[in-house]
């Protein structure tokens, strides 16, 4: 597959995490707790649908690149943020006070993300 087919897998792994943890934090917020979300299953399952589809389009796209071996900096710094992203799930029920902070602050997660793929800081 060409890098640009990985890089869309990647970028449609990203809208699914987002849409996923947006929902749950969105629930978290409403008040609702883990026993009144109907939908908790399916949630679950879209993170981590979404987590290994973001991984798979960005490994993609580092094979294409020829990038093997010690990886550069901004990919280090990359995969923090998927790490950070997969255990954010956790938080909303477990401190719903962080719900609707971390719901505003989603979006400047992604773009550190995006500004890292884009200006490769750490080389």
């Amino acid at each position: 597959m060409s890098y640009q087919v990985y890089k869309v897998v990647h970028l449609i792994g990203a809208f699914a995490l987002f849409l996923a943890i947006g929902g749950l934090f969105l629930h978290a917020i409403n008040g609702g707790t883990r026993d009144s979300n109907a939908s908790r299953k399916l949630v679950a399952i879209s993170h981590g649908v979404a987590l290994f589809i973001v991984l798979l389009g960005g490994f993609g796209m580092l094979a294409r690149l020829g990038i093997t071996g010690a990886f550069p900096g901004y990919i280090w710094f990359k995969l923090v943020i998927w790490l950070v992203m997969g255990a954010i799930i956790a938080i909303p029920y477990r401190v719903p006070s962080l719900a609707r902070p971390l719901w505003l602050l989603l979006p400047f997660i992604g773009g550190l993300a995006a500004w890292a793929a884009i200006y490769k800081p750490f080389t």
